[in-house]
């Protein structure tokens, strides 16, 4: 077998492993825009870029009493923008990892993660489609990404960890200790 050839291998492996978490990352970092321009919208009067009749009405959403903390007057993009950080974080994290059982904690880890994700989801749909009778259009950009990122878990944690990988892991020298 040629040097080239094996590069090849190692290489294409390596990607298909990496397009969870490549996909996570994205998806955080653009999660992570979105949840930073709502903050901004809230607290610094940033315009707002939305339909404002109809179905489609982010300021009376955005305005609306569940569009901040329960109890405070932070606006639900903050824990958003937390969420999201934390999703990167735990994208990089299954980028980096070389073991095997370590990276699967990662993945249920993403999984878990993004399901309390799609849980908050599912209550925000609630309140806007059944309590508001309005949706926001970035507020469901936000909700299609987190449910990308579910899906994406639900993928990673269903594919079978590749025979070759575990070969190559066991192959490494293991700490002592």
């Amino acid at each position: 077998m040629n040097l080239t050839y094996m590069f090849k291998g190692q290489t294409m492996r390596k990607l298909h492993r990496s397009w969870g978490p490549l996909l996570l990352l994205a998806l955080s970092l653009i999660g992570a825009g979105i949840s930073i321009y709502l903050i901004s919208v809230h607290y610094e009067n940033v315009p707002l870029l939305c339909s404002t009749s109809g179905l489609i009405d982010c300021s009376r959403v955005l305005s609306s009493t569940y569009s901040v903390v329960p109890g405070t007057s932070v606006p639900v993009s903050v824990p958003g923008l937390l969420w999201c950080i934390v999703s990167a974080t735990l994208a990089i994290a299954g980028l980096r990892v070389l073991q095997l059982q370590v990276r699967r904690r990662i993945q249920v880890a993403q999984f878990a993660w993004s399901l309390l994700g799609m849980l908050t989801v599912l209550y925000l749909l609630y309140v806007e489609i059944v309590i508001l009778h309005t949706i926001c259009a970035w507020c469901t950009a936000l909700h299609v990404i987190i449910l990308v990122m579910f899906l994406t878990t639900i993928v990673q944690l269903q594919t079978p960890v590749d025979e070759s990988e575990a070969d190559i892991e066991e192959a490494l020298p293991r700490k002592a200790g």
